[in-house]
């Protein structure tokens, strides 16, 4: 539940990288991180990405990690859902991804059409155990 709708969190690699030093420091970041609405991390190292992914991933939410560079593989890798960018830095994190995609622009119809199509499965199978049961 985010507590501040309106609110976001703009962290640079080198804030991130003490704030990861710490063990409480980290707990106190997570503790208002989860609190907003997003949380920017600019100028952070491939480490960093996966840590705070890992960090997410570690309070039971799931993850989706979006990278188009070979410094983003990391991040796909640790998330539940990696979607890998072909462009102009390479093919690293498009080949590292669970999905792949030319342009970011069609992350829409990925998002919608599948997700649609996964409710109505879940639909279904209840529908049939109510029926079986």
């Amino acid at each position: 539940a985010v507590v501040e709708p309106g609110c976001c969190i703009i962290v640079t690699g080198q804030t991130l990288a003490m704030i990861l030093d710490s063990p409480v420091c980290t707990q106190e970041f997570m503790d208002i991180a989860m609190k907003v609405a997003s949380v920017v991390c600019c100028r952070v190292t491939p480490g960093q990405k996966a840590e705070v992914t890992r960090l997410v991933k570690a309070t039971g939410r799931t993850t989706l990690s979006i990278g188009d560079g070979g410094n983003d593989v990391a991040m796909i890798q640790e998330a539940h859902v990696g979607i890998g960018l072909s462009g102009k830095e390479g093919l690293q994190a498009a080949r590292a991804a669970d999905f792949s995609f030319a342009k970011f622009k069609f992350l829409q119809p990925l998002l919608l059409v599948h997700g649609h199509y996964s409710y109505m499965r879940t639909c279904y199978i209840v529908q049939y155990c109510f029926y079986k049961s």
